[in-house]
């Protein structure tokens, strides 16, 4: 509490070593814009559950919808539960975490109900589909999750307060997804079969009867256009950073932000002129400055809300006091010095590269082989290296803040851990190809194995992308940033599995297949 900290520091000073205290970042929090925050929070999780709980029951039918439904409620116990055992306190990054692993839940159950769909379509009993299902997709689950995992955890080690919220919050959630999904649902399809209850189930409905049911797709046919497209963009990124650059935020340069709400719609352009600073929503703007970030003087945060307060006195009720200001409009303030946003921008960036290598290690361990470690690093760079690109060329247009923060590295990570599941899926599968039919061409293999999983592709990315699209709307301001991050990162991840990583990885087996072939002719 901030009451312990004064008598550290009381404790400190009085020691016989000269010893002071710089506050290097510091957060206040007014209770209306957590109590909003609070709000928006739950409607996008309540929403987003609804949304995916209609989409199961529609997409799959009504009976293996409500059982992927039922998963989902107990897996949003489990997180809770576990939870409240940790006593942590509730943030909105966390209920953003909550509400991603929604998504990212519904994951397991998708790659489930598809495979048993193709163990059906096989020509398969029922009980026999389900089994091989669920067995089958095993593997792509475990990958999928760990590597999710791996992320939270480098989140975890390098974030901060609310990034170690939403880290902690995904963590548990995939692990009590991986419980409900893969073994609770199946002791009830189980119990079914036992009492001969699933007589007219086919994982279909008619809408989705023929969807993507036998896909001929050339995508390593299109790989050149493949690569192009990411390299334009990247390109352009490049140019606006060297010539824009990106909106850093406080976090990485140092200063003050303050959120101030109006009793009344006002315009951002009329603020900015009034205080020359950064905005936000319509009635509420945010404040940035670095206005004599380097002294530590508390006399100077005062100073700071004198100047906001004459700043902006003809946007407010006339008769206003500062003290009113301060304690009514103000709803929320951080300060980060320089010597913190150095140590959080280096440890940024050293979260970033060591997830992109930590997902390359652990391709290479799980698949033996060189070229789908390497097109999964290639992978997971191009979706970064876009999304960067699309920060420093949109900052500008977009109606909503943008700043490159801790948050966006936490959105980053995300997406690393994320995107690289349908990588992941898609590996899974040439690798059993390849073990059933080893002589088989590796163009068809490939192509065959990105058709095959197609709708796995669709659906998982879909319905990640609902849940996003709910927080992105109703989440609140502070997180919009974020959840655009991650909006922008399922999109590019998903190209990236179909026309980056899969035909580099194809690229690099053709060279290591025709080597082979050369040196047992030269023989």
């Amino acid at each position: 509490t901030p009451e312990e900290a004064k008598d550290l520091a009381n404790v400190l000073k009085s020691g016989k070593m000269a010893a002071s205290v710089h506050i290097v970042q510091e957060d206040v929090v007014g209770p209306s814009l957590g109590q909003e925050a609070i709000n928006s929070g739950v409607i996008s999780f309540v929403l987003a559950l609804v949304l995916l709980m209609f989409y199961m029951c529609a997409f799959y039918g009504v009976l293996p919808g409500l059982i992927a439904d039922g998963a989902l409620v107990l897996n949003i116990f489990f997180t809770m539960g576990i939870l409240a055992s940790f006593q942590a306190v509730l943030t909105l990054p966390g209920i953003a975490g909550m509400v991603l692993t929604l998504g990212m839940a519904v994951d397991a159950n998708v790659l489930i109900y598809e495979r048993t769909k193709e163990e059906l379509r096989a020509g398969k009993s029922l009980s026999k589909a389900i089994a091989d299902g669920y067995s089958n997709a095993f593997s792509a689950i475990f990958d999928s999750n760990l590597t999710s995992i791996i992320t939270g955890v480098v989140l975890f080690y390098f974030g901060t307060g609310p990034i170690r919220g939403f880290a902690t919050t995904m963590i548990i959630g995939l692990f009590a997804s991986f419980l409900t999904a893969v073994f609770l649902t199946r002791i009830v399809y189980e119990a079914l079969l036992a009492k001969d209850k699933l007589k007219n189930v086919t994982f279909t409905t008619s809408i989705t009867k023929d969807l993507l049911t036998n896909p001929k797709i050339n995508f390593l046919g299109a790989r050149k256009v493949g690569y192009l497209i990411p390299v334009v963009i990247i390109v352009l990124g490049a140019i606006s950073m060297s010539t824009i650059g990106l909106n850093n935020g406080i976090d990485f340069t140092g200063g003050r932000n303050y959120v101030i709400r109006f009793a009344q719609d006002v315009k951002t352009d009329e603020v900015r002129n009034l205080l020359d600073a950064q905005i936000g929503t319509p009635d509420q703007v945010r404040v940035s400055t670095n206005y004599k970030i380097e002294d530590n003087d508390p006399a100077i945060d005062q100073e700071i809300e004198n100047k906001l307060f004459e700043g902006v006195k003809s946007l407010l009720p006339e008769g206003t006091t500062l003290a009113q200001f301060t304690d009514q409009y103000i709803q929320s303030s951080q300060k980060v010095g320089p010597s913190m946003a150095d140590d959080i921008k280096n440890a940024a960036f050293l979260a970033v590269v060591f997830a992109m290598f930590c997902m390359a290690a652990y391709i290479l361990l799980r698949f033996r082989d060189i070229s789908f470690s390497v097109g999964a690093f290639a992978s997971v760079a191009v979706t970064t290296l876009c999304i960067i690109s699309f920060y420093t060329l949109l900052w500008k247009v977009l109606p909503f803040s943008m700043e490159v923060d801790q948050t966006f590295i936490a959105a980053i990570l995300t997406i690393i851990g994320y995107s690289i599941n349908d990588t992941v899926v898609v590996f899974d599968r040439i690798r059993e190809t390849i073990g059933l039919y080893p002589k088989r061409d590796r163009y068809q293999v490939i192509n065959d194995a990105l058709n095959s999983t197609l709708s796995r592709t669709f659906n998982t990315s879909l319905t990640t992308l609902v849940v996003v699209l709910c927080i992105f709307i109703l989440g609140g301001a502070t997180i919009r940033s974020f959840t655009f991050a991650i909006l922008l990162g399922i999109i590019i991840g998903t190209y990236s599995t179909l026309f980056v990583a899969t035909p580099i990885a194809y690229e690099l087996q053709k060279k290591k297949i025709n080597k082979k072939a050369a040196a047992e002719a030269g023989k």
